[in-house]
């Protein structure tokens, strides 16, 4: 049996929210909402198809943490770091989608290092970042099948946004404030 505080009980501690929204505008305003209860040392995986939402997302993590420099896709450079324009932390925005080789190739990017003074966001991180934290957020982004008001909203754009804080820092969280 494990100790209480070991740092594998630690990371089965899990808090999740779940939010619907129906458009880029409000994918990117979930993004501004969750920058506020990010703070240095987080670590934030996106999973999710192609054109769901990750970059959009990060885009308003972006503007929330006030950094510098247009948050765009980083899928040719792999990464991308904006420095903060308010004394806040940096967000170092990276996509996986290319890197196969797990956290072998993930250590060329020197994530561990970046990680305890930065915001670290990776898309398409599943199976290749995990190691680098027991404390991370995970959030997956589907698209919602079958709109309930056909008249409502294109459906198209609505999408599931699930938030699951796992691990001690995101135990206390209030994720349920983004919903």
């Amino acid at each position: 049996m494990e100790a209480p505080h070991s740092p594998a009980a630690e990371s089965t501690k899990r808090a999740v929210a779940r939010v619907t929204v129906d458009s880029p505008e409000r994918m990117s305003e979930l993004g501004r909402r969750l920058a506020g209860l990010l703070r240095p040392g987080d670590l934030v995986m996106l999973t999710g198809e192609l054109g769901a939402g990750k970059t959009t997302l990060t885009r308003g993590l972006g503007a929330g943490l006030g950094v510098r420099g247009a948050v765009t896709s980083p899928t040719f450079v792999i990464a991308r770091v904006h420095p903060s324009l308010i004394s806040g932390p940096p967000l170092v925005h990276v996509d996986a989608y290319r890197l196969g080789g797990g956290l072998d190739e993930m250590e060329d990017l020197d994530l561990d290092v970046s990680l305890p003074d930065s915001v670290v966001v990776v898309e398409w991180g599943d199976g290749k970042v995990e190691e680098l934290s027991d404390d991370r957020l995970h959030v997956v982004i589907d698209r919602v099948v079958g709109a309930v008001d056909p008249l409502a909203v294109d459906e198209d754009d609505r999408r599931e946004v699930t938030l699951t804080g796992i691990g001690a820092r995101w135990a206390d969280a209030d994720l349920a404030s983004l919903v």
